[in-house]
């Protein structure tokens, strides 16, 4: 289950912003995470509460966002959405694309005290 070292990930994260800036603890933290990014959002939120127990993160509000997958079609130029990444251009059938936005997995804001 890689969610639970995406979720400590977040907690270093989170650790590292708040001694920077000399805080104690987080209030809110708001992440932005693709559909595209292979990240099970109930997955992560099952493991959230171990990974974030005795942490600066302990009794922080989540927000997450997620992004839709969007990509643009490198043979017709239509930009269209992106459900999975080996989905086919709805106007020409292509396989080839770029990815625009769904791939995102970081830490939007921390509001720290």
């Amino acid at each position: 289950m890689h969610e639970l070292s995406i979720a400590l990930g977040i907690v270093k994260i989170a650790e590292n912003e708040t001694a920077k800036a000399k805080a104690g603890k987080v209030e809110r933290i708001e992440l932005e995470i693709g559909t595209l990014a292979g990240v099970e959002l109930d997955s992560l939120e099952f493991v959230w509460s171990s990974a974030v127990e005795g942490t600066v993160l302990e009794y922080a509000s989540k927000k997450i966002h997620v992004i839709k997958g969007e990509a643009k079609c490198s043979d017709c130029d239509t930009i269209f959405n992106l459900e999975n990444v080996y989905d086919t251009c709805p106007n020409c059938n292509s396989f080839s694309k770029r990815i625009l936005k769904g791939k995102e997995l970081k830490v939007k804001s921390l509001e720290i005290s």
